[in-house]
């Protein structure tokens, strides 16, 4: 007797529920602010994720790939990077893509969320804010008050754009608001591509920016239902599909930007520009979460 005979002798012999093919579903897990990084602290980018989604869309036995969102947004570069990534694998690897979003799938969060070919929410999720927005601080009355005076010495008249410390010119604002303008056409051609007839035909209302709960989300057409992975997956493949997580590396040891060794232990000469930088980072995450109220 062959291996091959010898092998299926073996599984005629042991329970059927022990050699049945069980269908398999990698799961992507996207959570937290888009592209705000800081030394001690990943934020989500296409650095960061990119190893995952191919390992994900090169599973062995693979039926599909679902992917979990929990973002509030932050950058539409690396949004668009991530998009196009899981795109790009999804065609060449023909499979099908599910995304789920759980407490927020808002912004640059729902711009992830489109590269699925289905999009699921919860009743409570926060989907949408299909805007641009750019936020900052100006401290030229305070630096008077305390009798500090800005020199700035630039080649090229408009290199202090937006600088905090100076006050603020109407041309700034104007050349931004045209940036944004540009970005924000960008998101809804692309929401526009993927979600098609689906979208309600009340464009003004989905693109200023504005955020929904899973239902209205549902009736306007940003998502196919209201669901979670396990039950939809079961639903799609069967009681008996098998997940598996595949979660990007957040090993502290391989930031290249945190803390580096020396051989006398740690070098500590990075440790007050990371700090400020991550309080920096934290700040600029919790801003971006505080918008929904989370």
């Amino acid at each position: 007797m062959n291996d091959s005979g010898f092998t299926k002798m073996l599984k005629s012999l042991l329970p059927k529920k022990w050699t049945k093919s069980r269908p398999l579903v990698p799961v992507l897990r996207f959570s937290g602010a888009i592209g705000v990084n800081s030394p001690f602290k990943q934020g989500l980018a296409l650095a960061t994720v990119a190893s995952a989604i191919e390992k994900a869309f090169t599973m062995r036995g693979a039926k599909a790939v679902a992917i979990q969102i929990n973002s509030p947004g932050g950058s539409a570069v690396q949004s668009t990077l991530i998009f196009k990534r899981i795109r790009a694998l999804a065609e060449e690897k023909d499979l099908k893509v599910y995304v789920f979003a759980e407490d927020v799938a808002a912004s640059g969060g729902y711009m992830l969320a489109c590269a699925g070919d289905e999009i699921y929410a919860d009743e409570s999720s926060i989907v949408g804010s299909i805007g641009v927005i750019a936020a900052a601080f100006g401290f030229p009355g305070l630096m008077e008050k305390i009798g500090v005076e800005r020199r700035v010495y630039t080649a090229g008249k408009n290199k202090d754009t937006l600088d905090p410390f100076l006050p603020e010119k109407a041309a700034d604002v104007k050349r931004i608001k045209a940036i944004q303008l540009d970005i924000h056409e960008a998101f809804i051609d692309l929401v526009k591509s993927r979600r098609g007839d689906k979208l309600d035909k009340a464009d003004i209302e989905l693109f200023t920016g504005e955020f929904w709960g899973g239902k209205k989300a549902l009736e306007l057409g940003l998502i196919d239902g209201i669901s979670d992975v396990r039950t939809k997956m079961r639903e799609v493949f069967g009681e008996n599909v098998r997940f598996k997580l595949v979660a990007p590396s957040t090993s502290w040891l391989r930031r290249k930007r945190s803390v580096s060794f020396g051989t006398g232990g740690f070098d500590f000469r990075l440790w007050p520009e990371g700090l400020t930088a991550d309080a920096l980072s934290t700040i600029e995450a919790r801003a971006l979460w505080s918008r929904f109220g989370l």
